[in-house]
């Protein structure tokens, strides 16, 4: 018996969601530090949005990298080290005294971490291992599991914050991070260039930097806004963890959806009901009870882009290279991610509000609706008009 034989499919994507819910959701907390960071340090939250904002920047740099580390070595090895490093930002972050030490920690170290052991390099490996009927469906479990790390994970840090104070948080968290090293044994063993010239790859890479806009903006800056609007940072952290409870079912859900349907409009849709809940919240009277109504609905909507593009990739370009390739559409996502939280908080410093982003996050989501729509889902290598070496 070979001494992997217990690497089965299923032990695989048990280990691989628990990965996701570890990192995704310790990764989640960071609005909760905005607040008690600036004060303790007095810096501006434009200073805190930058390092997050570059935190994603280094995330989504180092997607392609970890990547084509992954199709060739094994994801085993891509995790492990991500891994080391998101544990060394977060104490890095507990022990910061200037921005530049807060930029290096929470930023390069957290993100560059984050983009060898998170969602897109798990993902790749969950593809591999079911046939293309249930691809979908696996992508959103894994998808669902990141939510769960965001429900479960976001009290626990503001449980830990209110007990400990935020710079032992911090250094919990780093130990936390380190039982990801062990579960990363189960990813290991080894697993089409000609995509990136294809038009709908492009058009993939910038709508996913809308999703990154939007996800990042709210999960950074939801909970400062609320309790700029007179309400609990209790509630902020709430919020957050009600959105990752109810993308639980929306991860699923477009999982299973994906499998039936286009997942072109799909995402057009989910894009599109994304501007409809923002605006929604933003026009309506603002009560514990809209925002929990905007926590679900949004979450309904929060990572269901994660399954419908990765199975578009898959599907269009093949499996070959998936690690690769989803790292560098997953770097669109992180520019916009990069935007979102800076954005969020030089708009704040400028204006004293959060109005200007808001109606950024709405236009943005019909920008993406329609640029999915002309997207070609037929696979890049049965082309006539393309040639593959």
């Amino acid at each position: 018996m070979s001494r992997l034989s217990w690497r089965t499919p299923a032990v695989i994507i048990l280990c691989g969601s628990l990965i996701v819910i570890i990192g995704n959701g310790l990764r989640a907390t960071s609005g909760l530090y905005l607040q008690p960071m600036t004060l303790a340090q007095g810096w501006t939250r434009e200073t805190f949005s930058l390092a997050i904002a570059l935190q994603n920047i280094f995330w989504g740099l180092g997607g392609p990298f970890f990547g084509a580390i992954a199709d060739k070595f094994g994801a085993g090895r891509s995790v492990a080290t991500g891994a080391l490093l998101m544990a060394l930002g977060h104490y890095g972050m507990s022990q910061a005294q200037t921005s530049a030490e807060l930029i290096v920690s929470g930023g390069a170290l957290i993100g560059f971490g984050f983009s060898g052991c998170g969602l897109s390099i798990v993902l790749s490996v969950f593809a591999r291992q079911v046939d293309v009927k249930h691809r979908s469906i696996v992508l959103g479990v894994g998808t669902a599991a990141a939510s769960m790390g965001q429900f479960t994970l976001l009290p626990v840090g503001q449980l830990m914050i209110n007990a400990y104070g935020w710079q032992n948080a911090l250094v919990l968290q780093a130990i936390m991070m380190m039982l990801v090293v062990p579960l990363s044994y189960a990813l290991a063993g080894k697993p089409n260039l000609a995509a990136m010239g294809d038009r709908s790859f492009h058009l993939l890479f910038w709508g996913y930097f809308t999703c990154g806009f939007q996800v990042v903006f709210i999960a950074l800056h939801l909970p400062s806004y609320l309790v700029d609007r007179g309400l609990s940072p209790t509630l902020g952290a709430a919020a957050i963890a009600t959105v990752g409870l109810f993308n639980i079912f929306g991860s699923l859900g477009a999982g299973w959806l994906g499998s039936r349907y286009t997942k072109k409009y799909l995402l057009a849709g989910v894009y599109l009901c994304r501007s409809l809940v923002i605006a929604a919240f933003v026009f309506l009277p603002l009560s514990t009870m809209s925002v929990y109504l905007f926590s679900a609905t949004i979450g309904l909507l929060w990572l269901s882009t994660v399954p419908l593009t990765q199975g578009l990739i898959a599907q269009m370009y093949g499996l070959r290279y998936l690690g690769m390739l989803s790292g560098v559409i997953f770097l669109g996502h992180q520019i916009g991610s990069f935007m979102g939280a800076w954005l969020g908080g030089k708009i704040f410093d400028a204006t004293g509000s959060y109005e200007i982003a808001w109606w950024l996050m709405i236009g943005s989501g019909i920008y993406a609706a329609i640029i999915h729509l002309p997207i070609r889902e037929d696979p890049l290598a049965g082309r006539a008009d393309v040639s593959i070496a």
